[in-house]
């Protein structure tokens, strides 16, 4: 449970600050809440870890990516290579990175990659389950292991990405029997596909829903008849970073819906996630109104592989460093009435 008592303490104290009380706006909440996650009243935040999850879906072969699904494992390779807009951000941020192959379709052999490849890619969802109830299993364990060893590593906030060709349609699929809504409120363009290709997307996601039922509120029937193997990977890793009180910075749509997969497990690990962004992928606002969650930034973004939450890592950086300011008294100046002008 979150230490709520700290977070009044904390809270005032922030009132106490040399400034004008609530000017500081959202930074004063954040500091809060990850004050509470973390049970500590000057909480660090760094370093941050990126842990990146890699994995084929069986789904792209109903073409509903703009890129071919050799992609990947293409990506993992640049990723390994620092080559990629994650592996930037996280420079910029002095992240902790790692990139795990937990279903990509081919082995990858680079030395820097973590392999703890459940499976070669999924099944395609539109025929057949996505995967086997243990397979769901095991990648969930893998995530769980991997953000725990970041976390031993010595990081302080954990962001989570990934890289799948296919797996807007995979996280959609996932929200649409999450939340009930209609298929065509959910499904954007993801990595830029055309209008038609849009409504063939819907309509791929609509048959595989129609096929398999998924049960919304059995995280393990949702990703065995319809998931994603990095999917998976990244609960689990979202479930041993709250159990840690590690905050969790949520990037776009594939990492939100991950994280509402997670709250299938275990609803208490929504406390420990902070919204970085809102994507322009349409399903990205539903699933956060679902994690109750307000993006502290909208950039237009739709990358994934946890470039918005590095992107916006600063922002949360600086909600902790508000908390060295000088208070009234300890920097000797007049509080006068509490609603400055």
């Amino acid at each position: 449970m979150l230490y709520k008592q700290i977070g009044e303490e904390v809270r005032n104290y922030i009132d106490q600050l040399t400034k004008p009380r609530g000017s500081l706006g959202r930074l004063e909440e954040l500091a809060i809440e990850v004050a509470k996650m973390t049970g500590e009243r000057f909480p660090r935040v760094t370093p941050p870890g990126v842990l990146v999850f890699a994995a084929d879906h069986g789904i792209a072969k109903e073409g509903v990516s703009a890129y071919p699904q050799e992609v990947t494992a293409q990506m993992v390779l640049n990723f390994a290579r620092g080559g990629a807009a994650i592996n930037v951000f996280s420079k910029q941020i002095d992240a902790t990175f790692a990139v795990v192959d937990v279903g990509v379709a081919v082995d990858i052999h680079e030395e820097s990659v973590i392999n703890e490849k459940v499976a070669y890619g999924t099944n395609n969802f539109a025929y057949e389950k996505a995967m086997t109830k243990e397979d769901a299993e095991r990648a969930v364990q893998v995530g769980y292991r991997q953000g725990n060893r970041m976390i031993d590593s010595g990081i302080r906030c954990l962001i989570v990405g990934e890289m799948g060709i296919g797996n807007t349609t995979t996280a959609s699929a996932l929200l649409a029997a999450m939340s009930g809504r209609h298929v065509a409120e959910l499904v954007g363009k993801g990595t830029g596909i055309h209008n038609e290709a849009v409504k063939h997307k819907r309509a791929v996601i609509e048959r595989a829903l129609m096929l398999h039922q998924p049960k919304a509120s059995d995280p393990i029937d949702l990703l065995t008849k319809i998931g994603g193997l990095e999917i998976a990977a990244m609960a689990g890793a979202m479930i041993a970073a709250a159990e840690r009180r590690i905050p969790i910075l949520l990037d776009g749509f594939i990492c939100t819906v991950a994280a509402l997969v997670a709250t299938r497990f275990d609803e208490d690990v929504v406390h420990y996630m902070i919204a970085s962004h809102e994507s322009v992928e349409p399903g990205h606002r539903i699933a956060l109104q679902l994690l109750n969650k307000e993006p502290l930034v909208r950039l237009h973004m739709r990358l994934g592989e946890g470039s918005g939450a590095a992107v916006a890592f600063p922002i949360v950086n600086m909600a902790m460093a508000m908390l060295r300011m000088a208070t009234f008294s300890s920097g000797n100046v007049s509080t006068g009435s509490d609603h400055h002008e």
